[in-house]
């Protein structure tokens, strides 16, 4: 049964959502990454298991996920309603076969749900992978899943936005097979704590210049 990691910031509005779509086998743990909302207490009223990580960021959020992941295979998904659960089986499906090391879910966005600045930006770094590693890559989204055992063997160490291009760089240097099925992407509920705020995207873009460099 894998588990299904949900970095959650002020989701109380879409955590429901979220859960009520979970499939069946698949485990929720709900990282509360400092709400002021009640996004811990909905999560925890609707069986999810609930870990609290106050230091913020994204990273943070996944790398506290990932420590109170038992299961063998171990999924990431942002909890803002933009990504359906439902497309979960498909993504977790390759590595649990042994036919992958990490599987990325491709978004194929609605109108309105992913911002111009930030589709150029994606579209760039999932180019710059591609060159490097040979990864047949068009998007280096928040849905993804790998074996957990392999994930903290990587020893990822950025906190936060960019947590998902370093596991990506990682797992290229590592020699993991990686592939990307599509799932759909709607607009979320409320707004991006990252793409939809200037200082979002100024942080992201910087922490994601960084793993370039760094993993160079």
């Amino acid at each position: 049964m894998p588990d299904v990691v949900l970095p959650a910031l002020d989701e109380q509005d879409a955590v429901a959502w979220v859960l009520d779509r979970l499939p069946a086998g698949f485990r929720p743990i709900v990282v509360d990454n400092g709400s002021s909302d009640g996004t811990a207490r909905v999560a925890a009223r609707l069986g999810a298991t609930v870990v609290s990580e106050p230091v913020r960021g994204f990273g943070s959020a996944c790398w506290a996920g990932l420590q109170a992941a038992t299961a063998e295979v171990v999924c990431f998904m942002d909890c803002d309603a933009s990504l359906d659960p439902a497309a979960l089986p498909a993504v977790a499906g390759p590595v649990s076969a042994g036919d992958a090391d990490l599987v990325l879910g491709a978004r194929v966005a609605q109108r309105g749900a992913w911002p111009v600045h930030a589709r150029i930006a994606n579209r760039y770094l999932a180019r710059r992978v591609r060159t490097r590693f040979g990864y047949a890559v068009t998007d280096l989204g928040p849905l993804r899943a790998a074996r957990r055992a392999d994930l903290l063997a990587l020893d990822l160490r950025d906190r936060r936005s960019g947590w998902p291009l370093e596991m990506v760089l990682r797992a290229g240097l590592a020699g993991w097979r990686v592939v990307e099925v599509p799932v759909p992407y709607r607009p979320r509920a409320g707004r991006s704590k990252v793409t939809g705020t200037l200082r979002g995207t100024v942080t992201a873009v910087r922490d994601m210049r960084a793993q370039l460099r760094d993993t160079r």
